[in-house]
């Protein structure tokens, strides 16, 4: 009698013979893929109490960076010798405060001495020179007007003679020849007058060019002497305004020449905070924005007046005046830490500011998994920062949680499995 052959239902049906070999291939394939996506997913275990993970945020962004400046004189005046020499004593020393006209230090310069020595000796020559030029002259001035004189009393005496020979040759008494002769001394004696009257006028001219000429040349030796001692008052270095010797870098028997810095006075009067800021933000940094400090549980306001297009060691210099009123015991050098306002304040996503970002430049972060088991590598795109936060533009979303801590022993993997 034949048997009625019932067939398998449910799980029974699942795993029958007919099916097991599609059982089979389906859990090959699903074999190979794991494979596959493990070789493509580059993993890495790591302690979670090893990390720091900080929550995507909403909030207000406050658009500032923290810089750091020191206080400096608005007002700084250079210390200079006009003259060369050896600094032969220092009356002040660095920090004190001063007085316009205090002396500060004083050169010796061995060589000026010498060249006033002789400057001076040439001068008196010169003075000699002249005053035995005058006596010269006024001697040889009477001298012609003693010839002069004598010359006069000659053209009287030969005239009278020549005026009575006349008389007597009219009257027939003389011969010519002795009328003649009269006339011819007669003559002769009013030529010689004529003459040194002509020469005294001629010596007079020459004398007064000659003694106007050794006149300027004795006045331009006196100008000249009158510098060159003005020139040893250069060697005492004296403070030009009130303030505070800020700086004098030279010490005894030191040799320093013309123009060399060798000192700083500070002008007190006000005050500047000179500070280095990060290239990074030289497009957005302009004179008049503000910031914000705090000194002495004093809150305080400053302004850029200034910024330096110069970067150096990737920073460039940016000078702040004080907006209000100054610090008490404000001091030169004293450091200020300021909170430079960029921007307004808006909202925005925001994580915390991490050592993670020394590793990817803010292009990408790891997101951890809601379970906390896993933290997964995700492109982002950050914005601005501030010193709390930075600004998150693309790629995550409020209420996510990343890894801020430094990346620098965590290799480059996709995935990372956090050991708790």
């Amino acid at each position: 009698m034949d048997r009625k052959i019932e067939s398998k239902k449910g799980i029974a049906q699942l795993f029958s013979k007919k099916k097991l070999p599609y059982w089979l291939g389906g859990l090959v394939v699903v074999f190979v893929a794991y494979l596959l996506l493990r070789s493509d997913l580059r993993t890495f275990r790591v302690n979670a109490d090893t990390l720091t993970v900080s929550e995507v945020i909403s909030g207000e962004f406050n658009d500032y960076i923290r810089v750091s400046g020191q206080v400096q004189p608005m007002t700084t005046i250079q210390v200079s010798p006009l003259e060369s020499g050896v600094v032969h004593e220092i009356f002040l020393e660095e920090g004190a405060q001063v007085k316009a006209g205090d002396k500060i230090l004083e050169l010796k310069n061995e060589n000026l001495d010498m060249q006033i020595l002789n400057s001076e000796a040439d001068l008196a020559e010169k003075e000699n020179l002249l005053r035995n030029t005058l006596i010269s002259m006024e001697q040889e001035k009477l001298s012609v007007h003693q010839e002069m004189l004598q010359l006069e009393t000659d053209v009287k005496r030969n005239r009278r003679a020549y005026e009575a020979q006349k008389q007597l040759y009219q009257e027939e008494l003389i011969a010519r020849e002795e009328y003649l002769r009269a006339e011819e001394d007669y003559d002769l004696a009013k030529s010689r007058l004529e003459l040194v009257k002509n020469r005294a006028v001629q010596d007079s001219l020459y004398r007064n060019i000659q003694v106007k000429q050794m006149q300027e040349s004795l006045s331009n030796m006196r100008v000249n002497m009158q510098m060159i001692r003005r020139r040893k008052e250069h060697l005492i270095l004296t403070a030009p305004i009130d303030g505070e010797l800020g700086l004098l870098d030279v010490v005894l028997g030191q040799s320093v020449s013309s123009g060399m810095k060798i000192g700083q006075i500070n002008n007190l009067s006000s005050y500047k905070i000179e500070a280095q800021i990060d290239e990074h933000y030289i497009d957005r940094v302009m004179p008049g924005l503000e910031a914000q400090f705090e000194r002495q549980d004093e809150s305080y306001q400053a302004v850029i007046r200034k910024v330096y297009p110069e970067v150096r060691d990737g920073k460039f210099k940016a000078d702040f005046k004080f907006d209000g009123t100054l610090p008490e015991n404000i001091r030169t050098g004293q450091t200020y830490s300021l909170n430079l306002q960029l921007g307004q304040p808006e909202e925005a996503v925001m994580i915390p500011r991490g050592t993670f970002y020394q590793k990817t430049g803010g292009r990408w972060i790891y997101v951890v998994t809601e379970d906390g088991s896993k933290a997964y590598k995700r492109e982002i795109r950050i914005g601005r920062q501030n010193p709390q936060y930075y600004e998150v533009l693309e790629g995550l979303e409020p209420g996510e949680e990343v890894i801020t801590s430094g990346y620098d022993n965590l290799g480059d993997n996709d995935c990372l499995i956090l050991k708790r």
